[in-house]
């Protein structure tokens, strides 16, 4: 193989390379985010977790009849949360991301445990958030849990 062959083979795979790099950071990204915002809860920082919900927000919760949608009805629920809960602990377990250009989903199974209006808690269950990327951050807009039993 010429050198003018090898060459062009070589950033044709370094290319490759760097743009599956992207790939596996952004997956990676969404977890660290996902982290972030329950880290956010258990310091009990509001405003902290106010930062990765997007303004479109919207979720099923675990008990919700009805879609609830916008942020500020989000970090109140978080918020009146906060004021009866404490020592909250969530873990993620068999997380999977995909990404698809600007948006991304994740799909896991949780843990979590805490204090909540002096009673211990734990629960479990299944979730998927919806996160798109604006100005370089991932932001969640949507989120489903399921309990299970």
């Amino acid at each position: 193989m010429d050198m003018k062959r090898l060459l062009i083979l070589m950033l044709m795979l370094n290319g490759f390379g760097a743009a599956y790099a992207q790939d596996v950071s952004d997956e990676e990204h969404i977890k660290e985010t996902l982290t972030a915002m329950w880290a956010a809860i258990e310091a009990g920082d509001v405003d902290r977790y106010a930062t990765y919900v997007h303004p479109d927000y919207t979720a099923f919760g675990e008990n919700d009849v009805y879609l609830s949608e916008g942020k500020d009805l989000e970090v109140r629920n978080v918020a009146g949360w906060l004021s009866r809960a404490r020592g909250i602990h969530t873990e993620m377990h068999n997380a999977e991301v995909t990404v698809r250009g600007d948006v991304a989903w994740i799909t896991y199974y949780w843990t979590d445990s805490g204090v909540q209006s002096g009673d211990r808690f734990s629960s479990r269950g299944k979730s998927t958030r919806i996160f798109v990327k604006e100005a370089g951050r991932w932001l969640c807009i949507h989120a489903h849990f399921t309990a299970v039993p």
